[in-house]
Order: structure tokens, then C-alpha cells, then sequence
């Protein structure tokens, strides 16, 4: 897959048809690394079930370039109680070869728009200190702040992990 022409990216909504490469990026991150402190990969139905649940209020979008999905964000939640419903929860996973290229910077500026017109207030990052350094580098450079570190909170790989939180107001 080219990537040095990523002008050429196109960002969308994430469709149906996109779930096996979402999966397979998902996955490589969860087999990997603590991009995620997920510990087991997701199902092609597990996939699809996490794509049906944005079809509606929760933006989630994919980066394609040369036909193929490279990286994919969507947002979640915050929390559960109805107080708490304007501010939700990012994530975005960037193929191996997507990262370092500007794909990330552009998937997340557009879910950050996504999520302003769809009426949220607030977005959260949680960002694995230590080991998605790249991704809290990528929320500080628009405009997230950190909130707060929380210490020892995961284990992944047989070591505890700390979690920095980080928040951007967009509406």
C-alpha cells in the first residue's frame, strides 16, 4: 500500500464492509502493543457490533487511501449516567504503515469535528504512558491538555500500565 501520497486519502464514515480491516488493525494493536489494554482480538461479528453501534450518535470514520482502510476513530461514551452525555471517549488505530504520515492528525481533526456536530462538549483520550507516547503526542498537537495520570491502572504483558488522561473541549 502507497502511503507517501496521502493527499489522496479519502476520511468517511466507517461502513459495514469496513469491518474486517478495522478488525485487523484493532487486532495487531491488541496482539502488539498498549495502544489499546484490550487483551483479546475482536470477532469479525464483535467488529461489525462496534460499527452498528456508531451508525447513529457515536461519529466513527475510517482513513483510505489507495482503496484500502489505513486507520479508523470513532468515539464512545464517556459515562453511563445521563449528566455525562455531551462528553465521550476517542480511540483511533492507525495501520503500521499509516503511521508517522499525517494520517492520524488528519482521522483525528475530522472525528473531532464529527463529534462537535453531533453535539458533543468534551472528548477524553486514555493514552498508555509509555507505549502510545506517539498517541498522546498526536492529542496534545490538537490541542488535548492532560487532566490526570492514572497510576498502575492495566496490565498487559506481564507489567502494570499507567494511563494519562488527556481532554479537549470542542464545544
Amino acid at each position: 500500500m502507497a502511503l507517501a501520497r496521502v493527499a489522496r486519502m479519502l476520511i468517511r464514515p466507517v461502513e459495514h464492509g469496513d469491518a474486517e480491516a478495522v478488525a485487523a488493525i484493532y487486532n495487531h494493536a491488541v496482539e502488539t502493543s498498549v495502544a489499546t489494554m484490550d487483551l483479546r482480538s475482536r470477532t469479525l461479528a464483535e467488529q461489525e457490533a462496534w460499527i452498528e453501534e456508531r451508525s447513529g450518535a457515536l461519529p466513527a470514520l475510517v482513513a483510505v487511501i489507495d482503496g484500502s482502510v489505513v486507520g479508523f476513530a470513532g468515539v464512545s461514551p464517556h459515562r453511563t449516567r445521563p449528566a455525562y452525555r455531551t462528553s465521550v471517549e476517542d480511540s483511533i488505530y492507525l495501520h503500521t504503515d499509516a503511521q508517522g504520515k499525517g494520517v492520524g492528525t488528519a482521522l483525528l481533526s475530522a472525528l473531532l469535528d464529527a463529534a462537535g456536530a453531533a453535539g458533543y462538549h468534551a472528548v477524553f483520550a486514555r493514552c498508555v504512558s509509555g507505549g502510545a507516547d506517539a498517541s498522546i503526542a498526536l492529542h496534545k498537537k490538537l490541542g488535548f491538555f492532560e487532566v490526570g495520570v492514572e497510576r498502575e491502572v492495566g496490565r498487559k504483558f506481564g507489567r502494570w500500565h499507567d494511563v494519562v488522561v488527556l481532554q479537549k473541549l470542542i464545544g
